[in-house]
């Protein structure tokens, strides 16, 4: 709740903008928010693939693409995508996997698409070395701090990996189920397609969203750079544990947006009008197909 109260602050202290954000969401131009809409439905049939391409075995392909679109609903009531986790687990077992398999597979998901984000955004900045200007909206040593948080966090976990066996062995045993499930998925060459095919799709069709929704409110910044914009603030944001990212995508949304060039009440109507097409909309309708599948049994 933390993160969520430190946001809703800054909110606060910045309510003119996003006054002035929610009259410009008046002048968006329909057609680009149906093809951002089109994008965002994309993304369920990525993610789809990329679960697919964590198992060996075949899953069904419609339950597989419901459950994507359930496991949306479930991520916005738990932190750091939780909720889409337990969905998938759930649904691989009750396919039959056993729960060591069905974590790997988990696992290798997650570090697919890790990796995919970020290999494409230092992609795109490799391409376009200018599409942010962070220095002046970024507070001073910041990058410090961070850097020296990181190193506690690992220096803590390796402190308790080699202190406590139990939780050593446990470690080791479910990297050795890992590697086993990734060599075995690897081994198919449709498996490792659709494992890394829909990982770079996944955060493609979602930065394309935003570009379209930007083009829907005449964002005057171009395309790359607002592509770029978004995977800096999902991947920066990825560790802030809200619930489906609320409030913090939102504020590094804004603030990536204003570093590529973006005036600040047209960028906070471009992500006020993004988060209602990719989250708020698909909401209810999610949560009733999450409801429907828990009640016939297919997770």
């Amino acid at each position: 709740m933390l993160p969520l109260l430190l946001v809703a602050v800054v909110a606060a202290q910045h309510r003119s903008v996003l006054a002035d954000g929610f009259r410009h969401l008046a002048t968006a131009q329909w057609p680009w928010l149906l093809a951002a809409a089109g994008a965002t439905c994309l993304t369920w049939v990525a993610a789809a693939c990329t679960r697919q391409g964590a198992v060996v075995e075949r899953l069904p392909g419609v339950r597989l693409l419901a459950t994507q679109f359930a496991a949306g609903a479930a991520n916005h009531l738990l932190p750091t995508g939780l909720g889409a986790s337990a969905v998938n687990l759930r649904f691989m077992t009750v396919c039959g996997l056993p729960l060591a398999r069905s974590s790997a597979a988990l696992a290798l998901y997650l570090l697919a698409e890790s990796v995919a984000r970020v290999a494409l955004l230092g992609v795109l900045l490799l391409v376009f070395p200018d599409a942010l200007r962070l220095g002046a909206l970024l507070p001073e040593g910041v990058l410090g701090s961070v850097l020296v948080i990181g190193a506690v966090v690992l220096v803590v976990a390796a402190g308790v990996l080699g202190l406590v066996r139990r939780v050593r062995s446990a470690v080791v045993s479910f990297l050795r189920t890992a590697l086993g499930e990734a060599r075995s998925v690897h081994a198919r060459p449709a498996r490792a397609v659709a494992l890394w095919g829909g990982s770079l799709a996944f955060p493609a069709l979602q930065a394309t969203g935003l570009v379209l929704v930007g083009r829907a409110l005449g964002l005057q910044v171009p395309a790359a750079h607002v592509a770029v914009a978004y995977l800096a603030a999902t991947v920066a944001v990825a560790l802030v544990p809200t619930p489906g990212g609320i409030g913090s995508v939102e504020a590094a949304l804004v603030v990536a947006l204003v570093a590529a060039g973006g005036p600040a009440a047209v960028a906070t109507a471009v992500v006020l009008a993004y988060r209602i097409v990719t989250v708020w909309l698909p909401m209810l309708p999610g949560a009733l197909t999450l409801g429907a599948l828990v009640r016939l049994k297919v997770i």
